[in-house]
């Protein structure tokens, strides 16, 4: 059985009017943000630009949770739009509004309008560690091997 956790969400002015994330089927991970950009000022990305996309939202994550922003697979796949710095963490401090990096990956230019789905939000938990500093660290079978050590 899923587990619902309850958010509080305040919608910013210019988020006034568009849909608050929700899953879109019984079992998904993510919640669809979609862009709160003037709705006669579309945001046209050129192949390589980037832009912080606004959202129109800001959240009260709960401690020990986070929000991770990722990509929509259909944007990635069709135009090559993704997430930047994916997934960029929201931290359950955070109280400013939510923003995604959204870079173009494309050939081609493309324009995101006001409401357009643009990311998925995840509330995932998270695990505090403390870092110690050691002399010695347990040996495994990879040992120091990096990057395409283990093979293709």
């Amino acid at each position: 059985m899923t587990t619902r956790l309850a958010i509080p969400v305040q919608r910013l002015p210019h988020g006034e009017g568009l849909p608050l994330p929700a899953a879109q089927t019984e079992h998904a991970a993510g919640m669809d943000l979609v862009a709160a950009l003037p709705a006669d000022e579309p945001l046209v990305l050129k192949p390589l630009a980037r832009a912080a996309v606004p959202t129109g939202l800001a959240m009260a994550i709960p401690p020990g949770y986070e929000g991770q922003v990722r990509p929509r697979s259909g944007l990635a796949l069709k135009h090559g739009i993704t997430v930047a710095n994916a997934p960029g963490t929201i931290d359950a401090d955070y109280r400013g509004e939510v923003k995604v990096i959204l870079i173009n990956l494309g050939e081609a230019a493309v324009t995101i309008a006001r409401g357009e789905r643009i990311a998925q939000l995840v509330i995932a938990p998270v695990t505090a560690a403390e870092l110690a500093t050691s002399l010695d660290l347990p040996e495994t079978q990879r040992g120091t091997g990096g990057f395409g050590s283990t093979g293709r």
